[in-house]
C-alpha cells in the first residue's frame, strides 16, 4: 500500500478525556437505528448516549466567539463540546428516572438499557460464537420467555392490556415504560401471563436474564430459583434469539447446553429435553458426512432451533430446488453470449436456479444478462441490496413498491429475476423472495462471497454455494487499478503494497482517535476535493463502530460541525444534514434531510421523497457522513476514507477489511491508527462461522430428486 503521510496539525492537541472503547459492529446487524449494526462485546455499556441531541447553544456561541482559532484547534473545540454532551447525558442517565416515580438502581439501568437499544444508541450485549460469555454463577431466579418470546409484534398493543402490564410491572420494581413493548410482545392476556411467569419479561429487547431474574424474585419470592422449569424454557428461547442475532439458525445441542449451564441451570440437560417436549423449539438431526450402509449409524449433529428460522429455512430449501426443477425450457441464446457476461448467460439459458460470483466489476455481466433477456422478450428484473440506477430493492420488490407487480397467484409477473448482493439476503428475505418467483421462472443469485455477511439469521448465498446444488458461474473479469489490486488481495488474505501513482490509495497515520477524528475532517472537507476533485458530499467515511472517540457518533459530530453546522433544531437535525435511513433492521438508506413539520423529519432519499414520523426519528435516523462497513454494504462511492482508530483492532477482520476497503471506486484514504492489527485482521482473522441447516436441506432433497421413483 502506498503511504502519503500528511503534514501534521499546526496546532497541538489538547490530552483527550479518557473515553469508553467503541461499540464495534457485530457481524449481524441488530441494532435497528445504526444499520441494523451492534456492538461486538468490547463496547461500553454506559455509553448510551444517542445522535440525536442538539449542541448546546453554549457550544455554538463559543465556536462562534472564537474565529481565529486554526482548523485544527476549531475541529478540537467541536469535538470537546461532544465529548461534554456525551458527559451530561451519561449524567442525566445515572440520575433516578422518571417513570411515574422515580427510579435508580436495577430498575434504572434496566429502562436505561432497553432505551438504549431501542434508540439503536447501544446493542444487547449478548452473542454467540460458542456459548454465552459467563454470566453471574447462579442466581436465585426464575423462568422463562415462551416460544416466540423474543419475535416483535406488529400491531401496536391495546390501552387496556398495556395498563394491566404496567401494573405487574409495577409490582415487580420494573420500569412502567417497559410496559408497551412487553405487551407488544406477549400480545392477547399479557398481564396474566407475565404475572404467571415474570422470565417473559426477556421477550423485551435488551432485557438480560438477571433483570429477568430480579424481576421474577420481587413477584415470586423465594419460589423464584435456577432451575425453575418456567425460567428455563425462557432461557431457552432467549439464548437462541440471541443466537439469531449473530447470524445462526440454530445451535448444536452440547453448545445449548453449555450456556443454560453458564446461566446457572441445575441440570440443563433437562431443561433442553423439557423445551424441545412442550415444543418451544425444534430439534434437528442433521446427518454429517457420506450416507452409511443398512447396519451402519449414520453420525449426525443434534441442532436446535425457533420455529421461525426452522420454517424459513425449510421453504427457503423447498423454493430452491422448486425453481431449479420447474424449469424445463433451455433456450438457444448462444448469439448473445459474446462478451461479458457469455458465460453466465449460457448458463442461464439452460437452468432455472445459477449462482454466480466475482467482485465489483463483475456486476456488468448480470446486467449483461438481463439486457440480453429483454431482447429475448422475456420479463426481466434486477434487484439489489441498496438502490441503485439498473434495477429495484429487495425490499421495494417485495412490498410491491417496485418492479413488476404480482400476478393473479400472488408470485412475480417476471420470467426472469437477477438478484444482486446476494450475502446480504437473510433467511426471511430470501424465503420470501424465492416463494414470490413463479414456476418455470429463472432465478439468477449473484454476489461477493468475501464481503460481510447478512445482518439478518443465516449465510443464504454461502450454504448455496456450498451445496452445490445448482450450476455456478465464477466471474473472472479483475477489478481493475490499485484499488482492485489491493481489494483482490485482501480478498486472499494479502495486504499488499500496491502501486498507486495517481493517489488511488493514500495512507495517514495517526496517534490516537483525537488525530484519527481531525484527520477524516480534513481529507472529507479539504484534501479528497482538492487532489480529485470529488465533493465533500461524495466522500464516505467508514470505520468499525459507533462509540468511542472515533466511532460514527464522534465523526459525525465532527463533520457536522464543518460541513453542515446547525442546532440540529429537528430532533438534533438540520436541512441538508447527511443520514441514513433505517426503515427496518439491516437496512441503511442514504438520504438527505429536507425540512421538518408536524408529520415528521422530511427526507429526499434516493430522488424520492421519505416522511419519518416524529416518534420514530430517534430509532430510525442516524447522521450518515459517517457509517460502519455494515451500513455501507452494496453501495459505493467516488471516494471513501477508512477510519482505523486504536480501540477498534479488535474489530477488525478480513471481510471487514474487504468490505470497507471495497467501497471505494476512485479514491481510499486510511486514517491507520492500528499498526499491525491490519495486515493481522487481513492475513489471520477470518469471519466468524454461522451455524445453518440449508446447506444439508438443499444436498437432502437434490439427492431425494435423483432417486428413482
Amino acid at each position: 500500500m502506498s503511504t502519503d503521510r500528511q503534514p501534521d496539525p499546526a496546532a497541538a492537541e489538547e490530552p483527550a478525556e479518557p473515553q469508553p472503547a467503541a461499540d464495534t459492529e457485530a457481524e449481524a446487524d441488530s441494532e435497528s437505528a445504526s444499520g441494523s449494526e451492534t456492538g461486538s462485546g468490547t463496547g461500553s455499556g454506559a455509553e448510551t448516549e444517542t445522535d440525536t441531541d442538539t449542541v448546546p447553544v453554549a457550544g455554538e456561541a463559543a465556536a462562534a466567539a472564537a474565529p481565529e482559532l486554526s482548523e485544527a484547534q476549531a475541529e478540537l473545540a467541536a469535538q470537546k463540546i461532544e465529548r461534554e454532551r456525551i458527559a451530561r447525558r451519561k449524567a442525566e442517565r445515572e440520575a433516578p428516572v422518571e417513570a411515574g416515580a422515580k427510579l435508580s438502581g436495577k430498575a434504572a439501568d434496566l429502562l436505561a438499557a432497553v432505551r438504549a437499544v431501542e434508540s439503536g444508541a447501544k446493542p444487547s450485549s449478548v452473542y454467540f460464537d460458542e456459548a454465552p460469555a459467563a454470566p453471574r454463577k447462579a442466581a436465585p431466579a426464575p423462568p422463562p420467555p415462551p416460544r416466540k418470546a423474543a419475535q416483535a409484534p406488529a400491531a401496536a398493543p391495546a390501552a387496556d392490556t398495556v395498563e394491566g402490564v404496567r401494573a405487574v410491572l409495577a409490582r415487580g420494581g420494573a420500569p412502567e415504560e417497559l410496559a408497551a413493548p412487553a405487551a407488544a410482545a406477549l400480545g392477547d392476556g399479557a398481564a396474566e401471563r407475565l404475572a404467571e411467569n415474570p422470565w417473559l419479561l426477556l421477550s423485551v429487547p435488551a432485557v438480560r436474564p438477571t433483570q429477568a431474574d430480579g424481576f421474577a424474585r420481587a413477584l415470586l419470592g423465594p419460589e423464584a430459583g435456577p432451575g425453575d422449569e418456567r425460567r428455563t424454557s425462557a432461557l431457552v428461547g432467549w439464548l437462541l434469539v440471541q443466537a439469531g442475532l449473530k447470524g445462526h439458525t440454530a445451535l448444536e445441542a452440547p453448545v445449548l447446553r453449555s450456556a443454560l449451564a453458564q446461566y446457572g441451570v441445575p441440570e440443563p440437560d433437562e431443561a433442553l429435553e423439557a423445551a424441545i417436549g412442550e415444543g418451544s423449539v425444534l430439534v434437528f438431526h442433521e446427518p454429517l458426512g457420506p450416507p452409511v450402509g443398512e447396519d451402519e449409524e449414520q453420525p449426525v449433529r443434534v441442532l436446535v432451533g425457533l420455529e421461525g428460522a426452522a420454517m424459513a429455512e425449510e421453504s427457503l430449501a423447498d423454493g430452491l430446488a422448486r425453481i431449479a426443477s420447474t424449469f424445463d425450457a433451455p433456450a438457444d441464446w448462444e448469439k448473445a453470449a459474446a462478451g461479458p457476461g457469455a458465460e453466465l448467460i449460457r448458463a442461464v439459458a439452460g437452468h432455472g436456479l445459477v449462482a454466480h460470483t466475482g467482485g465489483e466489476a463483475a456486476r456488468a455481466e448480470p446486467l449483461a444478462l438481463l439486457a440480453a433477456a429483454r431482447e429475448f422478450g422475456l420479463r426481466a428484473c434486477l434487484a439489489a441490496h441498496a438502490p441503485s440506477a439498473e434495477g429495484v430493492t429487495v425490499a421495494g420488490l417485495l412490498a410491491g413498491a417496485q418492479g413488476p407487480g404480482r400476478d393473479a397467484d400472488g408470485q412475480f409477473a417476471l420470467d426472469l429475476l437477477v438478484v444482486l448482493d446476494a450475502p446480504q439476503l437473510d433467511v426471511e428475505t430470501a424465503a420470501a423472495l424465492v416463494e414470490s418467483v413463479p414456476d418455470g421462472a429463472r432465478l439468477v443469485l449473484s454476489g461477493d462471497p468475501s464481503v460481510l455477511g447478512s445482518a439478518g439469521a443465516g449465510r443464504v448465498f454461502a450454504d448455496l454455494l456450498a451445496a452445490r446444488t445448482c450450476p455456478q458461474v465464477v466471474s473472472r473479469v479483475p477489478d481493475p487499478g490499485p484499488l482492485g489490486e489491493l481489494v483482490s488481495g485482501v480478498g486472499i488474505g494479502e495486504l499488499n503494497q500496491v502501486d498507486a501513482p495517481g493517489k488511488e490509495v493514500v495512507i495517514v497515520p495517526v496517534r490516537d482517535a483525537g488525530e484519527a477524528v481531525h484527520r477524516a475532517v480534513q481529507l472529507v472537507a479539504e484534501s479528497v476535493p482538492r487532489a480529485f476533485g470529488i465533493p465533500a458530499d461524495s466522500v464516505q467515511v467508514i470505520t468499525p463502530g459507533h462509540g468511542g472517540p472515533a466511532g460514527t457518533r464522534a465523526l459525525n459530530a465532527a463533520l457536522k460541525e464543518r460541513l453542515n453546522p446547525g442546532p440540529g433544531r429537528f430532533g438534533g437535525f438540520d436541512p441538508g444534514d447527511r443520514v441514513v435511513h433505517v426503515p427496518s433492521p439491516g437496512r441503511a438508506l442514504p438520504a438527505r434531510v429536507v425540512s421538518a413539520d408536524a408529520e415528521g423529519l422530511h427526507l429526499e432519499r434516493a430522488g424520492a421523497q421519505v416522511v419519518v414520523p416524529k416518534d420514530l426519528v430517534e430509532s430510525q435516523v442516524r447522521h450518515g457522513w459517517a457509517v460502519t462497513a455494515h451500513q455501507a454494504v452494496g453501495t459505493r462511492w467516488p471516494a471513501v476514507v477508512v477510519v482505523l482508530p486504536g480501540d477498534a483492532a479488535q474489530a477488525l477482520s478480513r471481510d471487514w477489511v474487504y468490505t470497507a476497503f471495497g467501497r471505494a471506486e476512485r479514491h481510499l484514504s486510511v486514517v491507520h491508527g492500528v499498526d499491525q492489527a491490519l495486515p493481522r485482521a487481513v492475513a489471520e482473522v477470518l469471519p466468524k462461522p454461522r451455524t445453518t441447516r440449508l446447506t444439508g436441506l438443499l444436498t437432502s432433497l437434490a439427492a431425494a430428486g435423483e432417486q428413482p421413483e
